[in-house]
């Protein structure tokens, strides 16, 4: 454990304690003055904070002028190691000024709430709390990646808040229609807020990138009632966590309300297309979004709008953090003689093997599928560099796909 006493450490805590405390630049994000331009290089050099539309600005300004929004959404890439720094560092940096601060996590559903509040209060060991959060069943995402901020979130007795619902009522509500749910397996959801057209212009593409359909007709309009099922779909996923968000904003009844902070995909950020929409919807104005932003991403990308600030970052390098089990890249449920996949995580393992959406897992290696755990389990035996045959159901079609595990470069 290392020993942070010492009259030189104490002064570099004042200064940052000092800085992170000036007061900040009133009016909009984009009039906050640029400290200096990016690097050529980049479009955000590394370690620095830009508002797009704007250039470089000092981190201090950004953290202040974060601190004092209602509700702060910090996006990230899942699998990518130094988002998930940064945003320790920012919730670090945030806590410094707004300790009374409750932050919200997309990875768990609602119904693990209590297993939240018992590990903040102390009474569950690590491997505790991800066996009673069900973490590989719901998130299944190396849980290294997000322990240094369920541990922050402890180590400050910060109330930590489940964001989500169930896959399956996303995906009964992108195929039913929200109102072709009976009231009672909504989980308490409101219709949400209508689409913006940007968001739906946003949308069409990714919804065609996992659509058989478009592989054989070619085109889908914006009319097309599955894709509108689809943007019903991840409107409901906004929803859901916009609503735990204000609810922690508005359960406050003193003049000290919490900061509250959402940590969730970038895509629920990007453009305040999606959480930060609902929110509005739901009378909270005061949204600030900050993202991570990889050194190797596009420029034309950074424009103005797509969030309030974004900080420079590493891109994700496979392998570069390996995680502590092989992961094929799904989300499923049990149903139908076996192990439904609601969604295939994009460049994973699982899409390079062609496994698609609604497809129904029979088998792996031979051996049936008939419980959660059987797919975990055979999975993290894979040894790099081996081939795992999968026995599918495709609509009435069974086939067999080969899921190849990447060797381990030396």
């Amino acid at each position: 454990m290392t020993n942070f006493s010492g009259n030189r450490t104490n002064r570099i805590v004042s200064v940052v304690l000092l800085l992170l405390s000036m007061s900040y630049c009133n009016g909009v994000w984009a009039s906050i003055i640029p400290a200096k331009k990016p690097e050529p290089k980049h479009c955000v050099a590394l370690g620095s904070w830009v508002i797009p539309g704007a250039g470089e600005t000092a981190q201090q300004e950004v953290i202040v002028r974060a601190s004092k929004a209602s509700v702060v959404l910090l996006g990230e890439t899942h699998i990518n190691a130094d988002h998930h720094r940064w945003q320790l560092q920012t919730l670090a940096a945030l806590h410094a000024i707004r300790p009374n601060m409750v932050i919200g996590f997309e990875m768990f559903p609602r119904r693990v709430q209590a297993v939240l509040d018992k590990w903040v209060a102390g009474e569950l060991s690590e491997s505790e709390f991800l066996r009673a959060s069900e973490w590989n069943y719901v998130w299944n995402t190396d849980a290294n990646l997000y322990l240094p901020l369920f541990h922050f979130a402890r180590m400050n007795r910060i109330p930590m808040r489940a964001l989500n619902i169930e896959t399956s009522l996303r995906r009964q509500v992108a195929e039913k229609g929200f109102y072709g749910i009976p009231v009672e397996e909504r989980e308490g959801l409101t219709y949400p807020a209508e689409p913006s057209q940007a968001y739906i212009e946003y949308l069409l593409p990714i919804y065609k990138q996992h659509d058989r359909k478009d592989k054989k007709t070619g085109e889908i309009t914006h009319d097309d009632p599955d894709f509108r099922r689809f943007i019903a779909g991840q409107q409901l996923w906004d929803r859901a966590m916009a609503q735990i968000l204000q609810q922690a904003v508005k359960e406050s009844l003193g003049a000290d309300k919490p900061l509250v902070v959402g940590i969730m995909g970038t895509g629920h950020v990007l453009h305040g297309f999606g959480v930060t929409h609902q929110l509005h919807d739901l009378g909270i104005k005061n949204v600030t979004a900050l993202l991570p932003w990889d050194s190797d991403k596009s420029c034309k990308q950074l424009v103005s709008g797509v969030a309030d600030a974004v900080f420079g970052v590493l891109p994700h390098v496979s392998g570069a953090s390996r995680p502590q089990f092989q992961r094929l890249g799904i989300r499923y449920e049990m149903g139908r003689g076996g192990a439904v996949v609601l969604q295939v995580e994009k460049n994973s393992i699982a899409e390079q093997a062609e496994l698609m959406d609604s497809d129904v897992i029979l088998e792996m290696a031979g051996v049936p599928i008939k419980t959660m755990e059987d797919v975990i389990t055979i999975v993290k035996r894979q040894a790099p560099g081996t081939w795992l045959p999968i026995k599918i159901k495709r609509e009435d079609a069974e086939m067999e796909i080969i899921a190849k595990f990447p060797a381990i470069r030396t």
